[in-house]
């Protein structure tokens, strides 16, 4: 795939098709901006012979050579028999700029169905249709109808929109703005998002990729790719729209609550991708980005030489959730010996409008390296005693004392500060107009540092399995309701769904009379709760289904005369079924957890405060499966409700530990089971020490959900246990191999305590100075649609121990994945580093890989030895080292 992607941005030779001179057109603009790019340029157009100096062709065939990229600006009509053309000439790039396909009704359907077909059959991959083209500025390739090509750079930017890309296009070449490349998707009937993020993610001249997003077609695929870079290469998103599918009426609390958009929020941060809501957001984090590095936290110290500006700074500071920095002793004594007596004795530090060049630069450094301190903001309004272009080169020089902090300047004004944003630019500072942009900025650059901690962040540890849980009753359960032609599970169903999962339930039973109810409550137990069954009815307290505290059988029969009475006045449609009686339960705190479809990125978990009003609070958050306990934590956090479970004032604290595994376990159903359209528990109800499902409601897709793979479901896949087995070592001790998990982090560092430094030297090819958490946490939080790393897992003393690991790292389309193995010396010499490759080619295998690679040192014999016994062909590769490759 890269092959073909290099053809299309870094083309050796491009056909026009639809060339023209005629003015107006696509095909002249197209054709006019590419005449100043150094590689072959083939006019196609019948009705010429010749095309502004160059030879014209009438058609593909006629070609001297296959073109690496093939551009077609002719009508939607003869867009398919032009991908023909393409396949037969041995062409496999083609962008597509015209327009009328799908977005042009049921012609336009049809003609999109005939070229898709024509481009399977040949292998030609399309960009578009219905886009505005591409560039690469460092080659000076325009292959767009806009005449606006930007000065090279090291941002890709990728565009839904034609429209606004070509906007952003003549504005980032009036400011300046540099880019690695451009691509407009159009109609996305091929390449998409994922594609390209794995293209520019990989590529050297980019650093950092911007999107412009209106829909998302392949969820799965864009979370593995953005989630693969998330780390070295920020992808920064602004989505616009909202899906019309996630505004959907839904029956929940929980659909409800749960908007398309707030999903698009929390896949974002679930990726480490950076989310904007403007376009000025989009590249005023891009700047930061390309000049600064992320804050290592919250904290904001603010150098003004005006107070109302640090005033300002200070309020969309606090707005957006980030802290003002309390400056440390030290630091005030500094600033106290060397700032005027008036100045603020604080943050924000006003040094005063008087300020000279050395009271900046003192004030700055002060900040930068207090202790308390992860960022410093510089303000300056242009007054008669300051010189701007002074202060700006101070900032500069200043800003790199303190490698880890990122500086960011607010020179406000205009003509009086121009000479000194220059400076700041050209310095690597980034600097706005006003401070809340600025602030607005570090807050940007804050989220992105945050959900790349919570991505690699080591949880505790967690079962790979709960052993109670009965998955294949909840299987039966399911099926049973579906084939009494239901999709609504009434209460006493869900409730058992849940206890499959080990979910605790406040289980009842149902009475089908006013007699009946009277002696189950008196079985059960006083005081009791008595709720309507009904599987037309979802919010049971509307229509005075629900009576608590029940303290008699007598009122027992008179609450089940009354739900029969007067439900029907009120919901005359509704079926019921009878009334659930359960034992009343002690509560602190009730609390949402819930689950529902997203049409884009699959079932997503929803937490928040439960109970009759959780819809006019709003308070939930919202995660994506598969769950471990530290994103439970996350996600409790999220909620306001977090801080009353914590314990507050009188109220003792909830039992946090039990309420995470309980949407631990909740997500394991979610993922299980691929029926369940939504699902509430709402209240979840919890004590000081228990917690309980009170309600529950399930929704089950109208037909059986089948899917060739369990998870397809799901846009990130799960915990793969299919790759779990047992293997004997050559010592007769049992190894069990399995994919790696985050939780394995304490292993994996001891398993490198106990490698000596040539082992580590040979898996590193170099000597490593020191194994921490975020060198472990790349090894151990891996991506299972894009990479796998096995660990031979043993038991030494009665303690399990990791002996070794394999792992291969695949690119973003299958193709090639490269290898990597470590084995502790003390297992060395088992049999174990021949057991583990051949487990991970067979891995390899299974997901569709066409090869595997490894460079290996030329000084490791034992690693060419065991290379030449799995059949890898072995070359000669950089000066200390060689290549082994093995082709399936």
């Amino acid at each position: 795939m890269k092959a073909i992607l290099d053809n299309f941005f870094r083309p050796k030779s491009i056909a026009v098709v639809g060339a023209t001179e005629a003015e107006g057109k696509v095909g002249q603009a197209v054709f006019n901006n590419l005449l100043q790019f150094g590689q072959a340029l083939y006019p196609v157009n019948p009705k010429y012979s010749k095309l502004m100096g160059l030879k014209c062709y009438k058609s593909l065939a006629e070609l001297p050579q296959a073109p690496d990229l093939v551009i077609i600006a002719t009508p939607a009509a003869t867009v398919p028999d032009i991908i023909e053309q393409c396949g037969r000439k041995g062409s496999r790039s083609a962008m597509i700029l015209s327009s009328g396909f799908r977005e042009a009704g049921t012609h336009g359907v049809a003609l999109y169905k005939e070229m898709m077909h024509h481009a399977r059959k040949h292998g030609v991959r399309i960009i578009g249709p219905n886009c505005m083209g591409l560039q690469t500025p460092e080659l000076k390739l325009n292959a767009t109808f806009s005449p606006a090509l930007p000065a090279p750079g090291r941002v890709a930017f990728i565009s839904q929109s034609g429209a606004l890309g070509s906007a952003i296009l003549d504005w980032a070449a009036s400011k300046n703005v540099g880019f690695s490349y451009f691509v407009s998707l159009g109609n996305m009937a091929d390449i998409g998002f994922d594609q390209l993020i794995d293209y520019f993610g990989a590529d050297s001249r980019t650093s950092c990729i911007l999107i412009y997003m209106e829909s998302l077609s392949n969820a799965r695929k864009f979370m593995s790719a953005a989630r693969a870079f998330a780390r070295s290469k920020p992808v920064v998103v602004l989505k616009a729209g909202a899906s019309a599918e996630g505004a959907r009426a839904a029956l929940s609390h929980t659909g409800a609550m749960a908007g398309n958009d707030a999903v698009f929020d929390a896949a974002f941060q679930r990726a480490g991708v950076i989310r904007v809501r403007n376009i000025q957001q989009l590249f005023d984090v891009a700047q930061a980005l390309a000049m600064q590095p992320p804050p290592p936290g919250k904290r904001l110290a603010v150098v003004t030489n005006a107070g109302g500006p640090g005033i300002l700074a200070t309020d969309a500071l606090i707005r957006a959730g980030g802290t003002l920095a309390p400056l440390a002793p030290e630091t005030i004594e500094k600033l106290d010996a060397i700032l005027p007596d008036a100045w603020s004795k604080g943050n924000p530090v006003d040094v005063m409008g008087d300020a000279k060049v050395e009271h900046y630069s003192a004030a700055l450094r002060a900040c930068l390296f207090d202790p308390n301190v992860d960022a410093v903001l510089s303000i300056l309004t242009a007054q008669s005693v300051t010189d701007p272009e002074a202060v700006a080169k101070m900032v500069v020089k200043d800003a790199k004392a303190v490698f880890n902090k990122p500086v960011y300047a607010s020179w406000m004004g205009y003509e009086a500060v121009l000479n000194g944003r220059q400076v700041l630019e050209k310095g690597k500072v980034p600097w706005y107009p006003f401070p809340e942009r600025a602030v607005d900025t570090f807050m940007h650059m804050v989220r992105y540092r945050e959900n790349l901690d919570m991505l690699y962040e080591m949880p505790p540890d967690l079962p790979i399995e709960f052993p109670d849980m009965r998955r294949d009753d909840a299987r039966k359960l399911v099926e049973r309701v579906q084939a009494q032609g239901r999709t609504e599970m009434n209460e006493i169903e869900s409730k058992e769904l849940l206890a499959c999962y080990g979910i605790p339930v406040n289980l009842g039973k149902v009475a089908r009379s006013a007699e009946e109810a009277a002696e189950l409550a008196q079985t059960i137990g006083f005081p009791v709760a008595m709720k309507i069954e009904s599987p037309d009815i979802w919010h049971k307290l509307d229509v005075g289904g629900v009576f608590l505290n029940v303290a008699t059988p007598q009122e027992a029969a008179e609450a089940y005369r009354y739900m029969f009475e007067h439900i029907p006045r009120r919901r005359p449609d509704a079926r019921l079924t009878g009334v659930s009686i359960e034992k009343m339960q002690k509560n602190l705190h009730e609390v949402l957890i819930g689950s529902v479809k997203d049409p884009v990125f699959g079932p997503v978990i929803v937490f928040g405060l439960g109970g009759s009003a959780t819809e006019i609070w709003k308070d939930r958050t919202i995660g994506l499966p598969p769950l471990n306990l530290a994103l439970a934590k996350h996600l409790i956090e999220g909620a306001k409700v977090a801080q009353l479970l914590k314990g507050y004032r009188h109220l003792p604290p909830a039992p946090m530990a039990l309420l995470q595994t309980v949407i631990c376990r909740f997500a394991y159903l979610i993922m299980d089971l691929p029926e369940v359209r939504e699902f509430d528990i709402n209240p979840f109800a919890m004590s000081a020490e228990s917690g309980f499902a009170l309600d529950a409601a399930c929704t089950l897709e109208r037909s059986p959900a089948r899917h060739s793979n369990p998870y397809e479901h799901l846009c990130i896949l799960p915990y793969p246990t299919q790759w779990i087995k047992e293997v004997p070592l050559r010592n007769g001790q049992q190894a069990v191999f399995r994919p790696i998990r985050p939780e394995d982090e304490p292993m994996e560092a001891e398993m490198a305590r106990n490698s000596s430094r040539e082992s580590l030297y040979f898996r590193f090819f170099g000597y490593v100075p020191g194994i921490d958490h975020k060198f472990l946490s790349r090894m151990t939080n891996i991506d299972y649609d894009r990479e796998m790393a096995i660990v031979a897992q043993v038991e030494l003393d009665g303690e399990p121990k990791i002996a070794g690991m394999v792992q291969i790292v695949g690119d973003g389309w299958r193709e090639t994945a490269e290898y990597a193995i470590l084995v502790a010396d003390q297992w060395q010499n088992l049999g174990l580093g021949g057991l583990l490759t051949d487990y991970i080619i067979e891995i390899a295998r299974k997901q569709g890989y066409k090869k595997i690679v490894a460079s290996f040192l030329k000084v490791n014999g034992s690693m060419r030895r065991l290379f030449e016994r799995k059949g890898f062909k072995i070359s000669a590769g950089a000066e200390d080292s060689d290549w082994a490759e093995l082709s399936f």
